[in-house]
């Protein structure tokens, strides 16, 4: 049975509109469809991310993982742990970076910086992560403010991924009237070709 993982951000949750739209779409082609509300999401924690997705996940060749904002990470953190024999389908990040953009950190103050640094510093054994999944689509916005564009460079290159950029789409939230996400919902059709 095909399966789908969504795993929401930092402060964020299943239900914002976008998830469920895409948990909706989802179903509707046949998935079964996981969208788990995730550990302290005020003050996310790459260990308790990790292990709630372990707690969750059976991936196999029919499964789908997608990750919005530090959601990507802990998806990216969460391969890294599978054996050399499991291999997933897809995998889509939807506004995914490994470095956010310093002047947002500057006026977010010291707590956000507290909570991003382990994120920022702990580092993902990419050849690794690249080999635990058949394909890989990274979604950014150009106007992102956490995100910068210059990202994508990292998981083209690391990962191999197929990049799509979106327009005034800020971090894919409901605050930036992100309600859909079309080119979400056709990345993982193409995966599951």
């Amino acid at each position: 049975m095909k399966k789908a993982y969504i795993i929401h951000g930092w402060d964020g949750s299943p239900n914002e509109p976008m998830h469920k739209w895409l948990k909706v779409k989802l179903e509707k082609q046949g998935f079964q469809v996981f969208a788990p509300n995730m550990p302290s999401p005020a003050r996310p924690e790459i260990n308790p991310w990790i292990r709630h997705i372990q707690d969750i996940a059976s991936p196999d060749q029919d499964s789908i993982f997608i990750g919005h904002s530090i959601g990507c990470q802990a998806v990216l953190r969460y391969l890294e742990t599978l054996k050399q024999e499991v291999a997933v389908a897809g995998v889509l990040l939807i506004a995914p970076w490994m470095e956010l953009d310093k002047n947002t950190l500057e006026e977010e103050g010291e707590e956000s910086k507290e909570i991003a640094r382990p994120w920022m510093e702990t580092p993902i054994d990419f050849k690794k992560v690249k080999q635990r999944a058949k394909s890989f689509t990274a979604i950014f916005s150009d106007d992102d403010p956490f995100v910068p564009l210059t990202q994508k460079d990292l998981f083209t290159k690391e990962l191999g991924a197929s990049v799509v950029t979106e327009h005034n789409k800020g971090h894919f939230t409901d605050s930036d009237g992100v309600k859909e996400l079309p080119a979400a919902l056709a990345a993982v059709t193409d995966m599951m070709r």
